[in-house]
């Protein structure tokens, strides 16, 4: 089995409001800071290494709002802070770029052919997948965590052998850490999926409200959330040793 996704041990004590903290956060203990392999991450000076830090956007595009940096253990998202990220992961520009490629693709390809071809089957594909991305974050990022008290974020593994990490960052769609900094099954990310694969239903055709039809955008869902993970744990590795830049 993978090591369980779970936060850091550490972090930088100007990186935190000490209010935030207060009453959202255990503790580590000593013995377990001693045990982290993440302290590696960390300068003398309590700040993260600069070469193992998630942007908030890969290559100026994709937004990582969701990414925390190998080494560092932030409070849990408080509601307010878990709607915003759900919110400019939706909102953000590149949001509208993705859909509008995937879009053009779904229509080239005839994916859904009772919505039709040309720019009013374009359109028809677009708002569709406008929906289904944002559905599914506000169910992932906000209003299941919030619910059952799960921090969905993805904790940067940031060193160990490739394929360690790789399975890690894969797992963290079945296992995920708690408030209280538990590793528990990921029930947020599987049941919000499957809330934004129900939901749906109500606007897809009828052709594609089939259980066959449902359970491969779930899949795909899904896995697509492992492979983003995948490569939010590598692109600093990526970003350092193949494009010699900050990440």
């Amino acid at each position: 089995m993978p090591e369980a996704p779970q936060p850091a041990q550490v972090v930088a004590s100007s990186s935190i409001d000490p209010s935030l903290v207060d009453g959202q956060s255990e503790t580590p203990s000593p013995t377990s800071l001693d045990k982290n392999p993440d302290k590696q991450n960390i300068g003398e000076h309590g700040t993260v290494d600069p070469s193992r830090q998630q942007p908030k956007r890969i290559l100026g595009i994709m937004p990582n709002y969701r990414a925390v940096s190998a080494g560092a253990i932030p409070p849990p998202p408080a509601p307010k802070q878990a709607f915003g990220i759900a919110t400019q992961n939706s909102f953000d520009y590149s949001s509208f770029i993705f859909v509008g490629v995937t879009s053009l693709m779904a229509e080239g390809t005839a994916a859904h052919p009772q919505l039709g071809k040309g720019v009013p089957g374009y359109w028809s594909y677009y708002w569709r997948g406008f929906v289904d991305k944002t559905n599914g974050n506000y169910l992932v990022i906000f209003a299941f965590p919030t619910v059952l008290h799960q921090d969905t974020r993805y904790y940067a593994k940031g060193e160990g052998p490739v394929f360690k990490r790789g399975l890690y960052a894969a797992s963290s769609v079945l296992i995920t850490p708690s408030y209280s900094g538990r590793n528990t099954f990921n029930a947020s990310e599987i049941l919000g999926r499957g809330a934004a694969q129900a939901i749906s239903t109500t606007y897809y055709p009828s052709s594609d409200r089939t259980a066959g039809a449902v359970a491969e955008k779930y899949a795909y869902a899904v896995g697509r959330d492992a492979l983003t993970n995948t490569f939010r744990e590598f692109w600093p590795d990526i970003a350092t040793h193949i494009l010699h830049r900050h990440p």
